[in-house]
């Protein structure tokens, strides 16, 4: 299984976010720079987070944005189902399922299912602030204070 680079980049910002002092807020050019990330992409993701209540975005000239919830409330495994738009991990997951002709009596698509389903189990094990147990190593890569 692979996450897209959406669901991957919504974690670094979570992650990123976490690292930063509760009511301190960052930009969108902050994260682009210190993960080496298209500003473009970002701002699309920062918007998705926003209407997940993951983030809280502060309009105007002093603006930007911070975790609308504490690390520990925001769920791993939560936030990877609802950023990544498809789990069909082969065809016949999909509606209508692709055409194989060993679907009646296929086994893989079972035991397929059930990986895909420990692996989200695993990942609701974690909470952001799981994450960034390690922060002052994460604060030292990226260079702000805390």
């Amino acid at each position: 299984m692979k996450l897209t680079n959406y669901t991957d980049y919504s974690l670094r910002v979570l992650m990123y976010l976490a690292m930063k002092n509760e009511e301190e807020k960052c930009t969108i050019q902050e994260i682009a720079e210190a993960y080496n990330i298209s500003k473009n992409h970002l701002m699309k993701i920062i918007h998705h987070l926003g209407k997940l209540e993951y983030i809280k975005t502060i309009r105007g000239r002093n603006g930007g944005f911070r975790l609308a919830k504490h690390p520990r409330d925001i769920n791993i495994g939560e936030v990877v189902s609802n950023t990544e738009d498809d789990f069909n991990i082969v065809d016949c997951f999909k509606e209508g399922g692709g055409y194989c002709s060993i679907s009646p009596s296929c086994k893989l698509k079972h035991a397929l299912n059930e990986a895909l389903q420990a692996f989200i189990n695993v990942l609701n094990g974690y909470t952001l602030e799981d994450l960034v147990t390690n922060k002052s190593d994460l604060i030292n890569l990226f260079r702000f204070q805390d």
